[in-house]
């Protein structure tokens, strides 16, 4: 990575280039700033067409406007973040504002302007690198250095909403008069320039608006769902076929493995993948993915790839790495894959959303008292809650634009709530038996088990997306025979 310039732009009466500490040029020549200037070619790009997601987000932003009508709203995409000294974290935009606009723009700010019943949208975006004083080149992050980005021009092709320079909106808004809430958390510039004019309560109801205007999708959101979905099928496949490599090396081949999957088709993995090789698949977030993967043993991966419009997948498998369960490894299993069943069956609309943790909860609570690890009735265990020593979590989330979609929704919204068509979750029963569980018999100790698939709320009952990975135990094993036999 080269490191000859800084990410400042210099004002016209100081030194054109402020040098690193250890740089390697004292200055720039008059001859070579005026060289700079000219001899570059109109890449102006004209005749674009919108992006798909356009007159979903228009509709979008008509609903918000609705809601809070005479209000300034203001949402931020969000800023870089330093990884270490002057490297920076690759950039996400806020999921707001991505929802919103269906752009992915760092430094950008949405805003919808009050008129009358209704709001005007404008999008604040940094403009191309200006070539004339030197920017584009002298600016760390200046095309030249991190690469071209649209005009203001294109992108109000591209995203449909009339586009204005981002580094006039801090002063305007600080000037700005009348009820104005903001998105927190993403853009502290913005949020300076607001701090007189704006209150945490307000804030967080616009916050808690757009979150529980995501819990239903549409047709567009739904088929960037599928496209996440079947990428991480593909990914999964390709893990199995590595099995081997990971077993010679360590849980991070099967990590690398996958996210060569995310990349290539997609933007990203959606969060860090869990490659829970052995004991490890007994803790929840294990992204550590240090450990070995042996022979004999069950890996837990759960992981999903995030689209390039940043819709992401969220499945879970646990596969035998030799591709045989043993005895106990199948029987925890199937007891998993038989509370995963009851919890599909009972995502249906009109269903309270709880109605799938409840059913699933029960059928690995029979099985706990079954097998003698809990004295029952099942009633006293469910009461009690005595089963969450093994089962730990809830059995699902929404899902979306993140993996955690709609967190902020109001809890009679949400988990108090009903399921309607367009909703998507997950269904993700497991139970884990820790390394150092004195009260399980000691075979079990030290296995951990999680089966996880994205389920959409159809008019008539669910739809599972990821139905493309195989479920069931002896299904699973001849998936895994089939893509070894074919691998080596």
């Amino acid at each position: 990575m080269t490191d000859e310039l800084t990410p400042e732009t210099p004002d016209e009466d100081e030194q054109p280039i402020k040098q690193r500490k250890n740089g390697l040029y004292p200055g720039v020549s008059d001859e070579l700033a005026e060289n700079m200037k000219s001899g570059w070619a109109d890449t102006e790009l004209r005749d674009l067409e919108p992006i798909e997601q356009a007159p979903n987000a228009a509709r979008r932003r008509a609903a918000l406007s609705a809601r809070f009508p005479g209000e300034r709203l203001v949402i931020p995409a969000g800023n870089l973040k330093t990884r270490s000294n002057d490297t920076e974290y690759q950039f996400r935009a806020s999921t707001e504002y991505v929802y919103l606009t269906g752009d992915q723009t760092d430094d950008s700010v949405l805003v919808l302007e009050p008129t009358g019943d209704t709001h005007e949208a404008t999008l604040y975006r940094l403009p191309r690198s200006n070539r004339e004083n030197g920017e584009f080149w002298l600016n760390g992050m200046g095309e030249l250095w991190v690469g071209r980005r649209h005009s203001l021009q294109e992108a109000e092709a591209l995203l449909g909403v009339p586009c204005k320079d981002v580094r006039e909106l801090a002063d305007a808004l600080k000037e700005a008069t009348g009820p104005v809430r903001v998105v927190r958390g993403h853009d502290a510039g913005i949020e300076a320039a607001l701090t007189d004019k704006v209150t945490a309560e307000r804030d967080e109801e616009l916050r808690v608006c757009l979150s529980e205007a995501r819990a239903v999708k549409d047709e567009f959101e739904i088929g960037e769902l599928q496209k996440a979905v079947d990428s991480t099928v593909r990914g999964f496949e390709d893990v199995v076929k590595v099995l081997d490599k990971a077993e010679a090396t360590s849980e991070r081949y099967i990590e690398g493995t996958f996210f060569l999957r995310a990349r290539v088709e997609g933007n990203d993995i959606g969060y860090g993948s869990i490659c829970a090789a052995g004991p490890h698949a007994t803790t929840l977030h294990w992204v550590r993915n240090d450990g070995a993967v042996r022979s004999g043993e069950l890996l837990l991966l759960d992981a999903g790839v995030e689209t390039h419009t940043l819709y992401t997948a969220d499945v879970t498998r646990t596969l035998p790495v030799n591709g045989r369960y043993t005895d106990l490894q199948r029987k925890i299993y199937d007891a998993v894959y038989e509370a995963q069943e009851a919890g599909i069956a009972a995502v249906k609309p009109g269903a309270a959303y709880r109605d799938f943790h409840d059913a699933a909860q029960r059928v690995l609570a029979e099985k706990l008292v079954e097998w003698g690890l809990v004295d029952g009735p099942v009633e006293r265990v469910l009461e009690l809650g005595l089963q969450r020593r093994w089962t730990l979590h809830g059995t699902g989330h929404m899902l979306g634009l993140d993996v955690h979609d709609c967190a902020a929704a109001r809890t009679e919204h949400y988990v108090n709530g009903t399921l309607e068509p367009g909703m998507v979750l997950t269904v993700e029963p497991g139970l884990y038996f820790q390394a150092d569980d004195l009260t399980v018999p000691e075979e079990y100790r030290g296995i951990g088990v999680r089966i996880e698939d994205d389920l959409l709320v159809t008019a008539d009952g669910n739809r599972n997306l990821s139905a493309g990975l195989p479920r069931r135990s002896d299904e699973v094993e001849a998936w895994m025979a089939g893509l070894l036999g074919g691998g080596k």
